[in-house]
């Protein structure tokens, strides 16, 4: 039987998608600020901010979903660095919905925010969420919303990408000479450019290594969170039973570890092989004592808010701010996780 080369399932967040209602027509007593973007770098050093930085400022944050681990990082990083500014913060859980994305926007309205950071998982509705919220300086998190806002921060996505395609190559150049029976790429097409620009990351950092991809052997799957790729990644390997050594190519930590689930649930975590992005608590023992797991590209969720609360002060008092914040990402694996990472060392 021919393996269907792209598999879909339905998942919530794509319910979500088409769940958005009409904005609110509210007046907002918060005028716009859009200052002058400087010329972007590849990247920006964290800073933390300036104890009562932020003073007598009102501010918000969508959360894309606590109940993901990386994400509660990043707003734990944010309610932290706001605290230290001296910034009201307004925050609110999207719960991966865009409709209530949607509603947090709206409330940022009636409330007054004169700034937010926007982590919501889809990108296709970040304009109506722009158009229901207070137009004020908008900073979006890992994934862009729309044209309007004033900067971008997080994962310099395609970077990330090549980081990691090359991390995976080395270990397969290693150990097989770049052969192999199929690659997987783990996708998220519902974040639009982003998946794009990080997983070709991926799909050229491991040509720079091991030569051009064998398109014949890359099956696409959409993934996005640890169950649905447990549950794509099954029926894959199902459909590729003689497949011995199978490269996973993906997005997140969270794509990878449902992956390995699944090649663990059908007694094949020996034939898999992948490298995660994110390096957030969850990848740590898997780097420590997985062979097959390669190594992370670190996005260091923790310390996001020291990029987007400082930044978004400054927006919102008119100072000029990059429209690209992003990381500088680096390589982990297991000789140098500690230096990142002690705590790994419990694993």
């Amino acid at each position: 039987m021919e393996f269907n080369k792209k598999i879909k399932r339905n998942t919530t967040i794509a319910l979500a998608l088409t769940a958005l209602v009409m904005p609110i027509g509210i007046t907002s007593s918060v005028a716009a600020a859009k200052p002058k973007p400087l010329i972007n770098t590849e990247y920006v050093e964290f800073e933390k901010v300036k104890p009562g930085s932020g003073k007598g400022l009102h501010l918000g944050y969508i959360s894309l979903g606590d109940a993901v681990p990386f994400v509660k990082l990043v707003s734990d990083s944010i309610k932290k660095q706001a605290k230290i500014a001296g910034v009201k913060l307004e925050f609110c859980d999207s719960k991966i919905d865009d409709a209530k994305a949607l509603e947090c926007a709206q409330a940022f309205k009636v409330k007054g925010v004169q700034g937010y950071l926007n982590f919501n998982l889809g990108a296709a509705a970040g304009p109506a969420i722009y158009a229901a919220g207070p137009q004020v300086p908008v900073i979006a998190i890992d994934i862009n919303q729309t044209p309007k806002q004033t900067s971008f921060m997080g994962a310099n996505n395609n970077r990330a990408g090549v980081i990691t395609g090359v991390g995976l190559g080395n270990l397969i150049k290693k150990k097989f000479d770049c052969k192999y029976d199929a690659i997987l790429a783990l996708e998220s097409p519902g974040v639009g450019a982003v998946n794009e620009a990080r997983i070709g990351g991926v799909k050229q950092g491991f040509a720079s290594v091991c030569g051009a991809i064998d398109l014949k052997k890359l099956y696409t799957i959409d993934s996005s969170f640890i169950e649905q790729a447990q549950a794509s990644t099954k029926d894959a390997l199902t459909a590729l039973p003689n497949a011995k050594t199978v490269l996973v190519f993906a997005m997140n930590d969270d794509s990878v570890l449902g992956a390995f689930k699944a090649a663990e649930q059908l007694g094949r975590d020996k034939d898999m092989y992948g490298a995660g992005q994110g390096a957030d608590p969850t990848s740590w023992c898997q780097i420590m004592n997985n062979p097959n797991w390669a190594g992370d590209t670190a996005y260091f969720p923790e310390h996001y808010g020291e990029i987007g609360i400082p930044y978004l002060i400054k927006a919102v008092k008119k100072i000029q701010i990059p429209t690209l914040l992003a990381i500088n990402h680096v390589w982990i694996d297991k000789t140098n996780i500690g230096k990142y990472y002690p705590k790994s060392a419990d694993c």
